[in-house]
């Protein structure tokens, strides 16, 4: 059970272009992948910007501190000492498991990019057509808590792809990452996106090791959605307005949305697509490249 949030269930990777499936046990572990405690320190994060010149990982370690304090401050006096603890030991655990994906990611000259949104704003759509039309070498790692179907849809345009059922859990981690990626085995050079379980709740909490967080949200949600859910808005380096197609047909306040989005995060992008019209998507294309030559090491095409 996550320590965090109280869900459950074991996370299942189903292989890339297979139907087998690993389990925790069958699947390498991560100081097996990795070597977390005798190679990398907590510092190797920072590492991260020195090389880039952006301050990704040190922003991730600044949202987990604040996020430590208000947990800590929110339960000060309730006799929840040990919740709080416990709490506050598995974030830490994640955020060094993250802090090693990063330099894995780093080392090959990868961008992994975390898509986060509720169930039904089109991040696999969004992906579909960024697989067959993006000019860069992708992967996809695919989170939901059953079924292989959004895998399916990524294979069939172009991409290959690892499922991460997580059962009754309700956020992909850094462990199951770290897991996941041998066997995806993405191409140096690359980009991986990685999309989330639909939930604007608990991801926002967990750091997977990515270079860039991206929310996408819809014009059939709610125009408030950043101020009822400031967290994951808040760590969010792009946020992607999705369905302005349907802008016509409901009662959504695009000035209003973009305003509570910068108030959450000030100073954010906000661009507004359309995954199935494809309006906007020239510019989400040229977001991403530009995050790819950001961190392409120096000597490398586009370093």
């Amino acid at each position: 059970m996550c320590g965090t949030c109280g869900c459950a269930g074991e996370a299942v990777v189903v292989g890339a272009g297979s139907d087998h499936e690993h389990t925790h046990d069958q699947e390498h572990t991560h100081d097996q992948e990795h070597t977390h405690d005798q190679e990398h320190t907590h510092d190797d994060e920072h590492a991260h910007d020195d090389v880039h010149g952006h301050g990704h990982g040190s922003e991730h370690a600044r949202v987990a501190t604040e996020r430590r304090a208000n947990v800590t401050s929110g339960t000060a006096g309730s006799g929840d000492g040990r919740i709080v603890a416990l709490e506050i030991d598995v974030l830490a655990k994640n955020d060094g498991l993250a802090a090693v994906n990063r330099e894995w990611f780093v080392r090959r000259g990868i961008v992994a990019l975390n898509l986060m949104s509720s169930p039904g704003a089109g991040k696999t759509t969004l992906l579909e057509r960024t697989v067959r039309e993006l000019d860069l070498p992708v992967s996809v790692l695919e989170g939901d808590q059953e079924t292989v179907l959004d895998a399916d849809r990524i294979r069939a345009a172009g991409a290959r792809v690892v499922q991460i059922n997580t059962g009754a859990g309700c956020h992909l981690d850094a462990e199951m990452v770290a897991r996941a990626l041998p066997v995806l085995d993405p191409a140096d050079g690359s980009v991986v996106f990685v999309e989330n379980v639909g939930n604007l709740v608990c991801p926002a909490l967990f750091d997977l090791g990515e270079r860039a967080r991206v929310v996408i949200m819809s014009v059939t949600e709610g125009a408030d959605k950043p101020l009822k859910y400031p967290h994951m808005f808040r760590t969010a380096d792009l946020v992607l307005l999705n369905k302005v197609d349907l802008l016509p047909y409901v009662d959504f306040d695009v000035a209003a949305c973009v305003a509570a989005a910068r108030r959450a995060r000030p100073g954010v992008e906000v661009l507004e697509v359309s995954a199935t019209r494809g309006d906007g998507l020239d510019a989400w294309y040229a977001w991403v490249r530009a995050t790819a030559t950001r961190c392409a090491p120096a000597g490398a095409p586009g370093g």
